[in-house]
């Protein structure tokens, strides 16, 4: 009963954090599978994808849809990215050692985190996606989403969401409204499918966590509307920050 809750509550924090930042909320569940109930790092990153791959966000989106925060064209176009991805980081990550996979995880957070906390672009001169044709920008940075999403068990809103403010001069809660709307599809499919024939997969535990994140989810984008772009920004690298840097150093230790 207690791995249930714990479950459930991870799924909770996730999903609010999911809402309020835009990332599918791997990021959140897989260092606390690992940390609160002791689980691998793949065997973590199995059950994140898998409770990712329900449209666990599906209120949350609605959110920001309502508030005219999500382009369903790039979203698309992400979403069939990841597809494409991520089954060859879920392949890589299966067999390398999980330490390794660790410390990359935390680097990968760190370098996030930093380009959040330096930048100052808010996104006001948003590029013309279809004017400019930056069709194969979204579809790259989607692949390069699902590599990292299969590699991590994210749900690659980590990487899409700087993308997206950097490259394609989104403003913050667009790219989180867009980013949640790719990840609502089942476009980690191919990871789970890895993970499952590798022995990392265990759909009851993910759904205890699927359920918190649906909760969660939404409160997490309902707040986030109200909030400046700027403060969500630098909560966000904060957040990353921490949480990779202790990957990191925990990594060493072992």
């Amino acid at each position: 009963m207690f791995i249930f809750i714990t479950l459930l509550i991870v799924g909770l924090v996730a999903g609010l954090l999911s809402g309020f930042f835009g990332i599918g909320g791997g990021v959140i569940i897989v260092p606390s599978l690992i940390f609160f109930l002791g689980y691998s790092q793949k065997l973590s990153n199995g059950i994140s994808l898998s409770a990712l791959l329900l449209p666990v966000s599906i209120f949350a989106v609605i959110k920001y849809a309502k508030s005219n925060f999500v382009d369903k064209k790039v979203a698309a176009l992400i979403a069939l990215g990841i597809f494409i991805g991520v089954y060859g980081g879920a392949k890589i990550a299966v067999s390398m050692p999980s330490i390794l996979l660790k410390q990359i995880y935390g680097i990968f957070l760190l370098y996030i985190a930093i380009k959040y906390l330096v930048s100052k672009k808010e996104g006001k001169n948003e590029v013309d996606f279809v004017g400019h044709k930056l069709r194969f920008i979204a579809l790259f940075i989607g692949i390069f989403a699902g590599i990292l999403s299969g590699l991590f068990g994210i749900g690659g809103g980590a990487v899409i969401i700087p993308a997206l403010v950097g490259i394609m001069k989104f403003n913050p809660k667009k790219a989180a409204g867009t980013s949640l709307g790719a990840l609502l599809l089942p476009v980690g499919l191919p990871g789970v499918i890895k993970y499952y024939n590798a022995g990392f997969f265990d759909i009851k535990l993910a759904g205890f966590v699927a359920l918190g994140i649906v909760i969660g989810a939404y409160f997490g984008a309902h707040i986030a509307i109200k909030l400046p772009s700027k403060l969500i920004k630098k909560i966000f690298g904060i957040f990353l920050f921490i949480i990779g840097l202790d990957f990191v150093i925990t990594g060493f230790i072992h």
